[in-house]
């Protein structure tokens, strides 16, 4: 708030306020979205597989980044009313506790996106040792792992994010993991392309291909949204952390509301995805809305 008031006196750009009551109604679309998700998958044994767990993960990062927003702005309309002082120590606390759910949600989504892509690559090009190399139990150490370091992360962060220490590498993670995944998707694609030449002439073996290129195709599109929906937020964490008195910084930081909306606009759009790029997921939605068998 603070950076948010000096911003506006060095610039003419008008901060732009988005309603509570938009906050309100994308952050509820997207816990419920996302939670159809997690039920479906749950019901559907046939869905009892590494690939979904992963993006069930996806999902419960989602989850948690509109959980966020919810809390954030009851947490300001109780202050506006008086039932909460901005600066007391249990405010302090609860502030605290949302930032590492923030965060928690931000690295969550890495690397839930990483994993999916590693279980991608290895369903396109080791195809006949793929139930070998990732199995069930695999695939659940890895996600405990994953959110195990994730949570020690985010609270690490969360009580230290005044440092720059802890800023930088907060940062740098986010464009770091996105090469790597990057650089993994080039390379899953030159190489399927290769393959796909060689084994033209067998029906099947096109066939097969065709639906691992189609879940790497997929995850392609996470990743778009991924990096539209919270790239916008990352850097004006390193433009209010770096260059907050610049009136270039200050007037980008005044759309931090409409970046805000942009993170909970990813947890609605992913399990959109799921349902149009999945037939088995369309297929465990339909039976869930039409309660048939």
């Amino acid at each position: 708030e603070n950076t948010s008031d000096f911003s506006l006196n060095i610039t003419d750009c008008t901060q732009v306020v988005v309603p509570e009551e938009v906050f309100f109604t994308v952050a509820a679309a997207g816990i419920l979205e996302n939670l159809l998700v997690l039920i479906a998958v749950v019901r559907n044994k046939n869905l009892h597989l590494p690939m979904y767990f992963f993006i069930c993960s996806l999902a419960i990062s989602d989850m948690l980044g509109s959980l966020y927003k919810t809390l954030e702005n009851i947490f300001i309309i109780l202050c506006k009313m008086g039932y909460l002082t901005p600066r007391g120590d249990f405010e302090k606390k609860l502030d605290d506790a949302m930032d590492s759910m923030f965060i928690l949600s931000l690295l969550g989504s890495i690397f839930s996106l990483l994993a999916i892509a590693a279980d991608r690559y290895i369903t396109i090009f080791y195809a006949l040792r793929y139930h070998n190399i990732m199995t069930l139990r695999r695939a659940l150490v890895i996600l405990a792992i994953i959110w195990t370091f994730c949570a020690g992360s985010s609270i690490a962060i969360a009580l230290f994010s005044y440092e720059a220490a802890t800023v930088i590498p907060f940062t740098i993670l986010f464009p770091l993991m996105m090469f790597f995944i990057l650089c993994l998707y080039v390379h899953m694609f030159l190489l399927a392309r290769s393959h796909a030449r060689k084994i033209a002439s067998l029906p099947t073996s096109t066939v097969h291909q065709r639906t691992n290129m189609k879940g790497a195709i997929t995850l392609t599109i996470f990743l778009g949204v991924f990096l539209c929906c919270w790239a916008p937020f990352v850097l004006h964490i390193l433009l209010a952390r770096f260059c907050p008195h610049n009136p270039y910084c200050a007037c980008y930081m005044s759309i931090f509301h409409v970046n805000g909306t942009l993170i909970m606009c990813n947890a609605i759009i992913d399990p959109m995805i799921f349902a149009f790029r999945s037939p088995e997921l369309r297929s465990t939605f339909k039976k869930m809305f039409c309660c048939t068998r």
